[in-house]
């Protein structure tokens, strides 16, 4: 597992099981405590800074209920859900209560608005508990909740500026700046990262999440947890067993694998 904040058990739990994800140590600390009081068998196996991570802890241990900040940096916690949903009870975790609202008059998902209230804290508890012990067919109505709430959020956000423009990288003797738009992917391993461009390669000492953080979502997308690939350069997506999926790039030999958390996606592709 890649470095990061993450507290997981020693063992599997056989109790409920939650993630929590906020960019925000101290609320996640606070959630944790509220659920302790309302929710004593539940065991809270990990928390994550963000939406990726919390995709790669998810993948990892596997709890039964996430509950996602909707401000995140990078991957917000609604294109978080959109890679999860399916697999866990979600509640999204929020200070503006219109996203609540609109998540949970569809009966799709649940939600805590901040700072948190007991008695709210309760009702939602008291509904993941039926869940878990009736757990339901995924809703067919989940993918257009997600989809307003995600314009929601970018309408309150505005059009996205200051995005990264170029990349600093060492090739040979001399330092190149590489255009973000002719990037085509990024690969990475613990610290270094492979930069692939029209131009050829360089490795740089950045990881692929800081990376992530800083480019325009509606151009480059995260489709494993070590790979960015540029849309533009995307020839065709081609799924595999097990509910994965390669990328072909045009007028490149290779492919890039796209993992279950990410294939969402290309759904409709």
């Amino acid at each position: 597992m890649s470095t990061s904040t993450a507290q997981t058990a020693a063992t599997a739990p056989t109790a409920p099981s939650a993630l929590i994800a906020d960019d925000e140590p101290l609320l996640r600390e606070r959630l944790a405590q509220h659920l302790a009081r309302a929710w004593p068998d539940l065991q809270i196996v990990a928390q994550a800074r963000n939406g990726r991570e919390a995709l790669e802890l998810f993948d990892e241990l596997t709890p039964q209920v996430v509950f996602l900040d909707v401000h995140m940096p990078g991957l917000n916690g609604i294109e978080t859900a959109r890679g999860i949903a399916h697999r866990a009870e979600v509640v999204f975790v929020t200070a503006y209560e219109q996203y609540a609202v609109q998540a949970f008059e569809q009966g799709a998902l649940d939600y805590l608005v901040k700072p948190f209230d007991e008695a709210r804290l309760g009702e939602t508890v008291r509904r993941l508990q039926q869940r878990l012990r009736r757990p339901e067919t995924p809703s067919d109505a989940l993918e257009p909740v997600l989809d307003r709430l995600a314009a929601e959020l970018r309408r309150r956000q505005g059009a996205g500026t200051g995005w990264l423009q170029w990349i600093k990288a060492s090739v040979g003797n001399s330092v190149r700046l590489i255009p973000v738009s002719e990037l085509v992917y990024l690969k990475s391993d613990e610290k270094y990262t492979l930069v692939v461009w029209a131009g050829g390669e360089a490795l740089i000492r950045r990881t692929i999440r800081e990376l992530a953080d800083e480019l325009d979502p509606d151009r480059f997308v995260q489709v494993h947890r070590s790979v960015i690939v540029n849309l533009h350069q995307v020839a065709q997506v081609v799924r595999g067993a097990n509910e994965t999926a390669d990328v072909h790039l045009k007028g490149r030999s290779e492919v890039l694998p796209v993992s279950r958390s990410y294939l969402h996606l290309f759904r409709q592709m």
